[in-house]
């Protein structure tokens, strides 16, 4: 028998060894299209205008970081625009939040253009049209935030993108410093430990965004805070397997119309809602290296599954590959690394 709490099974974890790409690994001639493929396979797709000399150098440190990727970038002068072309892969439907630690960065999306300073906070929608320009040589921090999760917790977060928030004063100051100090300390944390500090960052985060969204934009709080009610059940129950309609309506006293009205508003249903979050943490666990002692059976059930072929097919609709597949190819990657 499966225990419902088995994605909580490891205390304690040693921290995982991050994932360094850099260009100084390939041959001179072959770095920007080295760098093309490395941003579209880990980012998004983009076009690449490297420095005038042409002397190309990136170097980019990916921290996994609970639901979010914490990635630690140095680089010599670039240019970068997305393309219009969809998200190579679904996982890429995401806000990124630069934090720029040194050198200059100008951000352009939807009209909006931002120049940000070391310190400062900007977020941009990966799967959009945007444009970075960094005519000097820059280091900065990005954290790569599932667009569901960040939309749950802001209403209108999309008129918030290419706006700078400064990082100098005020909650940019606390969300930027925060941000810094767990990347600095990192190494000296374990796993659960560096985990933990994700939640509070997305707090101070929201809070940064919502200080600088337009003051036309008009929202629904009660259905807004009648929405994450919903939600925070849904993730409290998450691996439970009866979890249905019925249990989620009783618990938060709301009828079953009125939730899925709710989650019409983002163009799904309750319940594919809570089958796409069991499914995206069924790919947490089978991207994290430890728990490759557990079978994929097993972490299906343990995240409320209890048709495993039913859950092959939707985590294949979803993400593009089977679970065994993505095992493989993760399992490859760190091999090469």
């Amino acid at each position: 028998m499966v225990s419902s709490d088995l994605p909580q099974r490891i205390e304690k974890r040693a921290q995982p060894s991050p994932l360094i790409l850099t260009t100084a690994s390939v041959a001179a001639s072959e770095r920007l299209e080295w760098l093309r493929e490395t941003i579209r396979r880990e980012y998004a797709d983009v076009a690449i205008t490297p420095p005038p000399d042409g002397d190309l150098f990136n170097e980019m440190t990916i921290l996994p970081w609970t639901d979010f990727r914490l990635s630690n970038i140095r680089s010599r002068p670039i240019g970068i625009e997305r393309l219009p072309r969809e998200a190579s892969y679904v996982s890429q439907d995401a806000y990124f939040a630069v934090v720029p630690l040194a050198g200059d960065y100008h951000l352009e999306q939807c009209g909006r253009e931002a120049q940000l300073q070391p310190g400062d906070i900007a977020l941009y929608d990966a799967t959009r049209l945007h444009k970075v320009h960094c005519p000097t040589s820059f280091a900065k921090l990005i954290v790569s935030i599932p667009r569901a999760l960040l939309r749950a917790r802001m209403a209108g977060v999309e008129h918030c993108t290419a706006i700078r928030i400064p990082g100098d004063q005020g909650l940019g100051a606390v969300a930027s410093n925060y941000l810094r100090c767990a990347t600095l300390n990192h190494a000296t944390m374990n796993a659960d430990e560096f985990s933990a500090l994700a939640g509070p960052f997305l707090d101070l985060l929201t809070l940064a965004l919502v200080s600088v969204r337009p003051q036309e934009f008009t929202l629904s709080y009660s259905r807004a805070l009648a929405l994450q009610r919903v939600k925070d059940f849904i993730e409290s129950r998450l691996a439970d397997p009866q979890l249905d309609t019925a249990t989620i309506a009783a618990a938060v006293r709301f009828s079953p119309r009125y939730i899925n009205g709710l989650f019409r508003d983002e163009d799904t249903s309750l319940m594919r809602y809570v089958w796409g979050r069991r499914l995206e943490r069924c790919r947490r666990d089978l991207l994290d290296p430890f728990s490759i002692g557990h079978s994929i059976s097993e972490i299906a059930l343990g995240w409320g599954f209890s048709d495993l072929a039913h859950f092959s097919r939707a985590f294949r609709r979803r993400f593009g590959s089977s679970p065994r597949e993505l095992r493989g190819d993760c399992q490859a990657r760190r091999a090469r690394v």
